[in-house]
């Protein structure tokens, strides 16, 4: 592996257990600033003071959003974007680059992908380029994949997500982040089929924290190399003890009952 990229790798993943808890901060450009992403300062703040791992924004948000003191956190730029008042908003497009993200000091870069949108070629043109100047950078590609458009039925379906996860590996992504399947039996099979970390994604807000916490226990349990989760942890009313609790299960191999005790609440 590039030298770089090794040790930017560390700076994102616990080099300990080789698992990561992301949270992604880049939603102002699809939904706009939407509670938990308005003072960004104080939103990485009660992050960080939880133990994250790393957090993902797209450039712009770099000069308001990140460390000015506190715990250090691992810095993920995001390439790509579209936004929900877009008559296809599934079509993402690139907006950032490689480059841009090394100007900004970034230990990552990522790029979303949705697979069966009618866009796909172009996605998946840019993911591959992006792959080709961030191995030549040594610069890690997380690449979120996702299952959407008019063939697709059901974008949990195991062989769909199997599907998402095997294209980003084989178009160059060093980490891969993709639904959780609703099981740990089918979400092995996903990640016995990748030869670089998984991880789940979040979705919509979840109504219990408790089912939150499950869900990222059976995917880690499971082989997932943890979580890029955005609004279920940045709209939780108690963010830092929720990213203690996930420490505990990710880095810790904590049960539920455990991680529940520090957040204090169901």
């Amino acid at each position: 592996m590039h030298i770089g990229k090794k040790i930017r790798i560390e700076r994102i993943f616990n080099r300990l257990t080789g698992r990561t808890i992301i949270v992604p901060l880049d939603h102002g450009v699809t939904v706009g600033p939407i509670e938990g992403l308005v003072d960004m300062r104080e939103t990485v703040n009660s992050i960080a003071e939880g133990g994250v791992d790393a957090v993902l924004m797209h450039k712009g948000l770099v000069r308001c959003g990140h460390r000015e003191g506190g715990k250090d956190v691992g810095l993920i730029v995001h390439l790509s974007s579209s936004t929900s008042m877009s008559p296809t908003p599934n079509a993402k497009s690139l907006t950032s680059s490689v480059e841009d993200a090394i100007k900004h000091g970034a230990d990552g870069v990522s790029v979303h992908v949705n697979l069966g949108d009618e866009t796909e070629r172009d996605m998946l043109a840019d993911l591959g380029r992006v792959a080709a100047v961030a191995a030549d950078w040594g610069m890690p590609l997380l690449a979120m994949m996702y299952a959407r458009g008019p063939k697709i039925q059901n974008q949990f379906d195991p062989t769909v997500v199997a599907h998402c996860a095997r294209v980003a590996v084989e178009l160059g992504a060093d980490i891969v982040k993709v639904p959780y399947t609703g099981d740990m039996d089918s979400f092995s099979r996903v990640v016995d089929s990748t030869c670089v970390p998984v991880v789940i994604a979040g979705g919509p807000k979840m109504d219990s924290t408790r089912d939150f916490i499950q869900m990222v226990h059976d995917s880690v349990r499971a082989g997932g190399a943890g979580l890029s989760v955005g609004r279920n942890i940045f709209q939780h009313k108690r963010t830092p003890q929720l990213v203690k609790a996930l420490r505990g299960v990710v880095h810790e191999d904590w049960d539920v009952e455990q991680a529940i005790a520090i957040v204090g609440e169901d």
